[in-house]
């Protein structure tokens, strides 16, 4: 079975860091794309970041850029988000999500991922 597990968030005063995990299972990611949506109380999945399984290639949404940070360890078949200079309006569930299926697709479009994970909440106090 196919599954992705998020560790890592937590509570952090405005302003700290936080690095969100993501560990898959069930079958090899090196070569899936894989990435982070959000998700806060009362609003729509938004796309953070996502990086490439071939070259690794990074995207990030224009709110994080700069202050978010995504990687990938392929031996350890896991992604990570660093995330610096925390905002409360980062305050959200943040979902690992990975993409199996091949060709071009809009990373910033939660219909493009076809695993997710079940989140990990980060709360950022003002």
């Amino acid at each position: 079975q196919v599954q992705l597990v998020e560790s890592g968030g937590g509570l952090v005063q405005a302003g700290g860091s936080l690095r969100l995990s993501c560990e898959a299972s069930g079958r090899t990611f090196s070569t899936a794309a894989m990435g982070w949506f959000r998700q806060a109380p009362g609003q729509e999945r938004e796309f953070v970041s996502a990086i490439t399984g071939s070259r690794g290639s990074t995207f990030y949404a224009d709110s994080v850029k700069g202050r978010f940070t995504i990687s990938r360890d392929n031996a350890k078949n896991s992604e990570y988000l660093q995330m610096n200079s925390l905002k409360p309006e980062a305050t959200a569930i943040y979902h690992c999500v990975a993409r199996t299926r091949t060709g071009s697709f809009s990373s910033s479009t939660p219909g493009s991922w076809d695993i997710w994970g079940p989140g990990t909440p980060v709360t950022v106090s003002s």
